[in-house]
């Protein structure tokens, strides 16, 4: 068991713990914008699919119920503008942080194999690769990597945690470069439903694909959508190539979704009213907490989609974090998604309006 441990870093969320702790005393309390986690209710038709789906006795399956498999073919069409998608196409999991993190492990991958992802990450990219013993490493353009033993190529557009988006031709460029040399792209687009300034696109979308699916997956969640973070439910979708030995390998390691949650992600899937009634909660918040901070001397970067605030009053990430912890507010150092996030914070979008209410007011 140490020989893997040994692999991984350090948990990073567990260096805050001192700031929390100064945070949580301010008199009115601590306001949490560090996780991201969802804190609105999950949407009732959702909970009633649930609760309708309570009595299931027998094991569930790894690729979903057929109603499950239609739901999410729908969706990519619908949502997405995704073309001919069956259910060869698809695969749930279990949340995507684990597809995340073993995904290099499933594909085979191992020593003197290459793994890239963003410059400014996600930890759990990283995580991935080190489990599976590839070696890793991040790019500003993934075009100007070395092919030569690249096998994974991570893209994450909405940015977590910048909130960059990569427009329509650039991923048909990088599509078109991954192909040509043969690496398999896999695009996280966990937050694609949350474009503010822009209006982001799927690498499922024929116009960045070309209408073929070769070579090419994306990573979609319910968590922040549909506030189910608590579910685990999301999904890939993408190359049959790779989905089917996929389904083969989680077949044989129980890497199933619960069959009540399989239900509950039918009704979400199904319903777009709850998913614009979050959103609106969501840009409201956007909008008090940019303008407090740009009011308390912060200049925000990127930004322009997902949940998060990318923030800095260029100076360095922890003197930032603990500023505003003594002023109760918590929030992510950027320096947990690489040294280039070193004078930044990441401020989420994810607590409740009065919690919002606050931060303002303290800033």
């Amino acid at each position: 068991m140490s020989a893997v441990s040994d692999r991984l870093p350090t948990f990073p969320w567990d260096k805050l713990e001192p700031y929390k702790k100064t945070a949580a005393a301010h008199p009115d309390g601590i306001v949490d914008l560090s996780v991201g986690t969802p804190v609105d209710p999950v949407p009732e038709l959702v909970q009633k699919a649930l609760i309708d789906a309570a009595d299931s006795p027998g094991y569930p399956t790894v690729w979903g119920t057929p109603a499950l498999r239609d739901a999410i073919c729908g969706w990519l069409e619908r949502r997405l503008g995704a073309r001919e998608v069956t259910h060869r196409h698809v695969l749930p999991v279990v949340g995507s942080k684990e597809l995340v993190a073993w995904l290099p492990t499933q594909l085979g991958l191992g020593p003197g194999d290459r793994v890239a992802y963003p410059r400014l990450a996600y930890p759990t990219y990283e995580v991935g690769a080190r489990l599976a013993r590839a070696a890793y490493e991040t790019y500003d353009d993934p075009r100007d990597l070395d092919p030569a033993g690249l096998k994974l190529l991570w893209l994450n557009s909405p940015s977590n945690p910048t909130g960059q988006v990569l427009g329509k031709d650039e991923l048909t460029e990088i599509v078109a470069w991954a192909r040509a040399h043969g690496v398999l792209v896999v695009s996280d687009e966990c937050y694609l439903e949350l474009g503010w300034e822009a209006d982001p696109v799927s690498v499922l979308h024929p116009d960045v694909n070309g209408g073929s699916y070769d070579g090419v997956v994306a990573v979609h969640s319910l968590s922040k959508r549909s506030n189910l973070a608590g579910y685990r439910a999301a999904f890939i979708a993408g190359d049959p190539a790779v989905l089917g030995p996929l389904l083969e390998i989680r077949k044989h390691g129980g890497m199933m979704t619960s069959a009540p949650t399989q239900a509950a992600v039918v009704a979400a899937l199904g319903d777009d009213a709850h998913v614009h009634e979050q959103r609106a909660r969501y840009a409201a918040r956007r909008e008090a907490l940019r303008s407090a901070l740009l009011s308390h001397g912060f200049r925000i970067e990127h930004s322009e989609a997902s949940l998060y605030l990318w923030a800095t009053r260029d100076e360095p990430c922890w003197t930032t974090v603990a500023h505003l912890a003594d002023l109760g507010v918590l929030v992510a150092p950027g320096d947990f998604y690489g040294p280039a996030g070193d004078t930044f914070v990441r401020v989420a979008l994810t607590a409740t309006d009065e919690r919002i209410a606050a931060a303002v007011a303290r800033l």
